[in-house]
């Protein structure tokens, strides 16, 4: 563990050192607190109502694309500069490897959502505020970043190509979040139960709504160590 930890801190920091953290951060705060409380047409004033429904949505979306070029480089640029071979022969073995740059995005996105307190702050005081609800929408969050940092770093472990892993992770994002509830509305009996299960946008929904159900955090769980383990096994495959 304590080589992931080592990783962790060495990806987050080359995301600190070259500027890309905070452009992303930027991007997110500035993306998030737009249709929070200035879009005109959903926000806060306009709606007319103490919650964090809108942050939530248009973070669950923001972080569709945030964490896929978050992850793109992470496996992707060590294939391409053969550093991840370096690596591998100093006595650190791939799920090390994987874990660290996992708990780097992470952290990464924890920091990004951090930022947003103040929302949370601010709209507590406007009204009847729902602090159960509005946690548990964090608590999604959260779990659903996990499964999306899972996703990305399985693509980019499978290209040297960082282009390539980002538009692979929102491939795979698309089928998780579009055409699951696409099949499911168009199918029926077990088929379209199953199909249901598999959308990222039901649990997501779910667990927002101030429902916490232990199918949804299992499925969570469940995609970001598959995405874990099949990253692990790529790079594994290539050794």
């Amino acid at each position: 563990m304590n080589q992931s930890w080592t990783i962790a801190k060495k990806e987050l920091r080359s995301y600190f050192d070259s500027l890309v953290a905070y452009l992303l951060i930027i991007i997110f705060l500035a993306f998030t607190g737009f249709f929070t409380w200035i879009s005109g047409n959903g926000d806060i004033f306009f709606r007319k109502q103490a919650d964090l429904n809108v942050f939530f949505q248009t973070a669950m979306w923001t972080l569709f694309f945030f964490i896929p070029a978050i992850t793109m480089k992470m496996i992707a640029e060590e294939k391409k500069s053969g550093t991840i071979e370096l690596l591998l022969t100093k006595n650190i073995n791939t799920l090390n490897l994987i874990i660290g740059k996992f708990l780097a995005a992470f952290l990464l996105v924890c920091i990004a959502l951090g930022f947003t307190v103040v929302y949370y702050i601010t709209v507590s005081r406007l009204g009847n505020f729902d602090h159960g609800a509005t946690l548990c929408g964090y608590l999604g969050l959260l779990l659903m970043s996990a499964a999306f940092i899972g996703i990305g770093l399985f693509a980019s472990s499978l290209t040297n190509n960082q282009i390539v892993a980002f538009l692979v992770a929102l491939i795979i994002g698309v089928i998780f979040m579009f055409v699951f509830d696409i099949l499911a509305g168009v199918q029926g009996g077990w088929l379209g139960e199953l199909f249901y299960t598999l959308s990222i946008n039901e649990h997501f929904s779910s667990i927002s709504r101030g429902v916490i159900d232990t199918k949804d955090i299992i499925y969570f769980c469940s995609l970001t160590f598959l995405g874990i383990t099949l990253s692990e096994y790529m790079i594994s495959k290539r050794g």
